[in-house]
C-alpha cells in the first residue's frame, strides 16, 4: 500500500455485511507460527470450541444492536456517538482502577455498564469493518485510540475475571481485541511489505565489483610472463546508511507496535516485524551480486569461479555491516522506541542472522583446498573483516543480556573465529611457496641465460604480497607457532655461489633491530628468497658454457635486485644487509662472465713471445691474428643470440667489454700490424677495426645471432 494514502473509501455495505466479514477473519492464528508471512500472509483456518463461543457471543450482539435500531426507528432515544460512549468507558475504567488500588475505600468493583461496553465494541467492530484499506490522518488516531481502549477494557476486565457479572463484557472485549490485533498485524505486515525501497541494496551495486576494498588481483599466469606493478584501490563512499521506509510509514508502524505491545501482542508483532525485515535483507542480497551458496557449494566451485565470488561477496559484507545493520538499528528503534528491550532484542536478532548468513561463506574459503593463488583472496576477506569490526563494536556493545547470549552466538565473536582462521589459512598457503620452489626441479636451461620463470613467479609473488605487508606481520605473529622453524638460520647459506654468492641474510633474518622486533613474515620471505637462490644456483649448473651461467645468475639476480629495490615494502622487510649481499653477488658474476670470455681472447694480444732477438716472429704474429679472429668471432655468433633483457644490464656489460677488448685491440695493432705485408696478407690476418669491433660487441645478448660478414674490416 502506498506511505500517503488519503483517508481510505469507507465501505457501503451494511454493518452486517462488514461483520460477517470480520466474522471470517476471526479465525486466524496469532500464534509464533506465521513464519510463513511471505506467502501472502495466508493462515489455516481452525475452528475450535472458542471460536464457536466468539461466534455465539456476536450473534447475541447482532440481536441487541438489531433491537437498539428498532427502538430508535419507534422515536426511543438516538444511539449515542463513539465519543460519549469512550467517555463513558474511561470513567468506568478509571473506577475500577480506584478499586483495585483501594483509593476510593471501595471493596466491591462496580456494576459494569453492559449495554455501554456493548455500544462500543459494536463502534469499534464498524470502524475496523469500515475501512478497506488503513486509514490516515485523524481516522487513524481515531481508530488507534479506540483500539487501545480496548485493550484497557480488556485488561481492566481481567483483573477481576473472578467476577462472574463481568465475564461476558470480558470475553466480548477479548473477541473484538483478537480482532482488532488481526487487523493491526495486516497493516503491520503491509506496511513492512509495501513501504520500503523496491531495491533497498541498490545503491551500492552500481557501483560493480570495483566498490569492494580490494587490490586489484594479478593473473598468476602474468606472473610468470610480464611485471605490472597495480597500487591497492581507494574505497568509495557506497556504504552510506540509507533509511529503509519513508518517515511517515516508520512512524505508522511505530503507532501499530504500541498498540500491539500494550495489548500483550508483542509477541506476534516481533514475530512479523523479524521474518520481514530478515526477507528483505535476503531479498537484497542478489542486488549487490551475491547470492547465498551453502559450504558444499563453495567447496565444488572453480577458483576462477570463487575468486569472482569473493570479490562480491566482500562487497555485500562492507554493504551489510555498514549500510544495512546501521539502518536496521535506526529502524528498530524509531519503531520500537518505547520498549528499548524490544528494540535491542529485534536488532541482535536481524544482526546475528544477516552476518551469520555471509560468514558461512567465508568460513567455507577456510576449508577450500590451499593453493598459492588462494593467498591474496584469503587476505582480502581477512582485510574486509577487520575493517568492519570498529562498526560492529558500535552496533553491538558488550551489553547483552546473560538470557540473551545464550540463546544467539555474539556475532563479534563469529567473524573473530572465521577471521582467526583465515589468518591460519593465508599463513599457510604463504609457507607453501617453499615446497613449491623446491619442487621446481625442471632440467631444461632457460635459452639464452635469460630469466627463470620460477623467478619472475616467485618475485611478483612476493613482491605483490608485499603489499599485505601489515596483514600479514599481523597473522604471522598471530600463528607464529603454526608456523615450522626456519631450518637455515645459521650457516646455511655460506657455500652458496659459483662467486662467493650467498644469501647474507643469515644475521639479519626476520630482525629490525634486534631479537626483540622479531618478525616471523620477514623471516619467512628471506627464506623464499633463499630457497630461490639455491634453486637458481643449481639451474645454472646446466649450461655447460660457464660465462652462459653467469650470464643466467646476472639476469635472474639482476631482475630480483631490480624488483626488491622497486618495492619498499619488500626492501625493508628483506633488510639493506640482505640487498648489498646480492648486489655484490651480482658483481662477482660479472667478473667471471668476464674472466671466462674476454680474458682467453686478451691473451691472444700479449706481447709475449713475439719478439725473437729483437725483431718480431711473423708467423707467431700471423697466428695470433688468426686465433683472435676465430675466437671473437665464435663469441660473437654465441653470445648474439644470449639474452639480457634488463637494458641497463645490458648496456653495463657490452660497456664493460669494450672498454677492456677495444683499448686492447687498438693499441696491439698500433704495434704489430706494420709487420704483415699491405695489401692480401694484411687483409686475410686483420679482419676488424677497433671500431668494427665495438659495433659488434654492442650486437651482443640481443638475443638474435647475426652474421659478422658485412660488418668486417673493408
Amino acid at each position: 500500500m502506498e506511505c500517503n494514502q488519503p483517508l481510505a473509501p469507507r465501505k457501503s455495505s451494511s454493518f452486517s455485511s462488514g461483520r460477517d466479514e470480520k466474522r471470517r477473519e476471526i479465525d486466524r492464528n496469532l500464534s509464533l507460527d506465521t513464519m510463513k508471512l511471505e506467502q501472502g500472509h495466508e493462515r489455516k483456518e481452525r475452528r475450535s470450541e472458542e471460536t464457536i463461543q466468539e461466534e455465539e457471543e456476536e450473534e447475541e450482539a447482532d440481536e441487541r444492536a438489531a433491537k437498539m435500531e428498532e427502538g430508535a426507528g419507534n422515536g426511543e432515544k438516538p444511539e449515542t456517538d463513539l465519543i460519549t460512549v469512550s467517555g463513558d468507558i474511561d470513567n468506568f475504567l478509571a473506577v475500577l482502577l480506584a478499586v483495585e488500588d483501594g483509593r476510593d475505600g471501595r471493596h466491591e468493583p462496580p456494576d459494569i455498564p453492559e449495554s455501554t461496553v456493548e455500544k462500543f465494541v459494536v463502534f469499534v467492530e464498524e470502524e475496523m469493518a469500515t475501512y478497506e484499506k488503513w486509514p490516515s490522518g485523524g481516522a487513524e488516531s481515531s481508530l488507534l485510540d479506540a483500539i487501545n481502549r480496548v485493550s484497557k477494557l480488556t485488561t481492566g476486565l481481567r483483573k477481576f475475571s473472578s467476577e462472574s457479572k463481568y465475564q461476558q463484557a470480558m470475553n466480548r472485549s477479548g473477541t473484538v481485541l483478537h480482532q482488532a490485533m488481526c487487523f493491526l498485524e495486516d497493516e503491520f505486515h503491509s506496511l513492512l511489505q509495501d513501504a520500503r525501497p523496491k531495491q533497498e541494496a541498490v545503491s551500492s551495486s552500481s557501483s560493480g565489483s570495483g566498490s569492494s576494498k580490494t587490490k586489484p588481483q594479478p593473473s598468476f599466469s602474468r606472473l610468470y610472463e610480464f611485471d605490472r606493478h597495480v597500487p591497492p584501490s581507494s574505497e568509495p563512499s557506497s556504504c552510506e546508511p540509507s533509511p529503509a521506509y519513508p518517515p511517515e510509514a516508520v512512524e505508522r508502524l511505530h503507532r501499530i507496535a504500541d498498540a500491539m505491545i500494550s495489548a500483550g501482542y508483542d509477541a506476534e508483532c516481533c514475530q512479523v516485524f523479524a521474518v520481514a525485515r530478515r526477507n528483505a535483507f535476503e531479498a537484497g542480497l542478489p542486488s549487490l551480486g551475491f547470492e547465498k551458496a551453502s559450504i558444499e557449494d563453495v567447496l565444488k566451485m572453480a577458483w576462477e569461479s570463487l575468486e569472482s565470488e569473493i570479490a562480491t561477496w566482500i562487497k555485500a559484507f562492507r554493504h551489510t555491516i555498514k549500510a544495512s545493520i546501521s539502518a536496521e538499528r535506526e529502524l528498530c528503534e524509531a519503531v520500537f522506541a518505547s520498549h528499548r528491550a524490544i528494540s535491542d532484542h529485534l536488532f541482535r536478532s536481524f544482526a546475528h542472522c544477516g552476518i551469520i548468513q555471509l560468514l558461512t561463506f567465508a568460513e567455507a574459503v577456510t576449508m577450500t583446498k590451499r593453493s598459492a593463488e588462494k593467498l591474496f583472496k584469503v587476505l582480502d576477506i581477512y582485510e574486509a573483516m577487520g575493517d568492519v569490526m570498529p562498526t560492529v563494536d558500535a552496533l553491538l556493545p558488550d551489553e547483552v543480556e546473560q538470557e540473551e547470549s545464550s540463546i544467539l552466538v555474539d556475532p563479534k565473536t563469529e567473524i573473530s573465529s572465521v577471521r582467526f582462521r583465515l589468518g591460519e589459512a593465508a599463513v599457510a598457503i604463504f609457507c607453501e611457496l617453499e615446497s613449491s620452489i623446491k619442487a621446481d626441479n625442471s632440467k631444461t636451461p632457460v635459452p639464452g641465460g635469460g630469466v627463470h620463470p620460477l623467478t619472475r613467479y616467485v618475485t611478483n609473488y612476493l613482491k605483490y604480497a608485499c603489499e599485505y605487508k601489515n596483514t600479514l606481520e599481523q597473522v604471522f605473529k598471530e600463528h607464529r607457532h603454526s608456523e615450522k622453524p626456519s631450518s637455515t638460520d645459521g650457516d646455511g647459506d655460506n657455500s652458496r655461489g659459483s662467486g662467493g654468492g650467498g644469501s647474507g641474510g643469515g644475521d639479519n633474518r626476520g630482525n629490525n633491530g634486534g631479537n626483540g622486533n622479531y618478525n616471523p613474515f620477514a623471516a619467512q620471505l628471506v627464506e623464499a628468497m633463499d630457497l630461490l637462490h639455491s634453486n637458481l644456483e643449481s639451474k645454472s649448473k646446466m649450461y655447460k658454457d660457464l660465462a652462459l651461467s653467469n650470464i643466467f645468475l646476472m639476469n635472474n639476480g639482476r631482475y630480483v635486485a631490480k624488483k626488491v629495490k622497486g618495492s619498499p615494502e619488500i626492501h625493508q622487510l628483506l633488510g639493506e644487509t640482505w640487498y648489498r649481499k646480492r648486489s655484490s653477488d651480482l658483481r662477482q658474476y660479472h667478473k667471471n662472465y668476464q674472466r671466462e670470455t674476454w680474458s682467453k681472447l686478451l691473451a691472444c694480444l700479449r706481447d709475449d713471445g713475439l719478439q725473437v732477438k729483437g725483431s718480431v716472429a711473423k708467423p707467431l704474429l700471423k697466428e695470433r691474428f688468426k686465433s683472435f679472429n676465430a675466437m671473437f668471432e665464435d663469441i660473437h655468433k654465441a653470445q648474439s643470440s644470449w639474452v639480457v633483457s634488463d637494458e641497463q644490464l645490458q648496456s653495463e656489460l657490452r660497456v664493460s667489454v669494450s672498454a677492456v677488448v677495444v683499448p686492447a685491440y687498438r693499441s696491439f695493432l698500433g704495434r704489430f700490424s706494420q709487420y704483415l705485408d699491405p695489401g692480401r696478407q694484411t687483409e686475410k690476418y686483420i679482419k676488424f677495426g677497433a671500431e668494427d669491433l665495438e659495433n659488434l660487441i654492442d650486437e651482443l645478448f640481443d638475443g638474435n645471432p647475426s652474421s659478422m660478414a658485412s660488418k668486417r674490416r673493408t
